[in-house]
């Protein structure tokens, strides 16, 4: 099942009403973009940009995009001990939950978010 259908299952939306745009980025690349839009002066794993606006060509809303840099995820994942395919899959699902309005900050929101990520991973799988 395709990330972005997984997360509308579980957040009960259209699949249909939304895109998303998923992009792959160097170390570097990715550096440059956390301390422009962070202020954070490293490589990070995932960073997701919102937009909410429609797509005249479409007529779905572009929900933003989510950028990824494979290089860290593949550390990630030799850290956690899993493949680098299930690495990515968990930062597209947690980009993606960003651009629905998701987030980690206060430990309410960051249990609520977890558990939605379990569930679309669990779909996943």
């Amino acid at each position: 099942m395709e990330v972005l259908n997984a997360v509308c299952q579980v957040l009960g939306v259209d699949p249909n009403s939304v895109e998303v745009n998923y992009a792959f980025v160097s170390a570097k690349e990715i550096h440059k973009l956390n301390l422009k839009f962070r202020q954070v002066d490293k490589a990070t794993d995932v960073l997701s940009f919102p937009d909410g606006d429609t797509n005249p060509e479409t007529n779905r809303r572009f929900m933003g995009d989510v950028i990824i840099c494979r290089k860290v995820a593949k550390r990630q994942a030799k850290e956690i001990g899993h493949s680098l395919a299930e690495e990515i899959a968990f930062l597209q699902v947690h980009g993606t939950l960003h651009l629905f309005g998701y987030d980690h900050i206060e430990s309410e929101d960051e249990v609520k978010m977890l558990g939605l990520q379990r569930k679309i991973m669990a779909l996943l799988s």
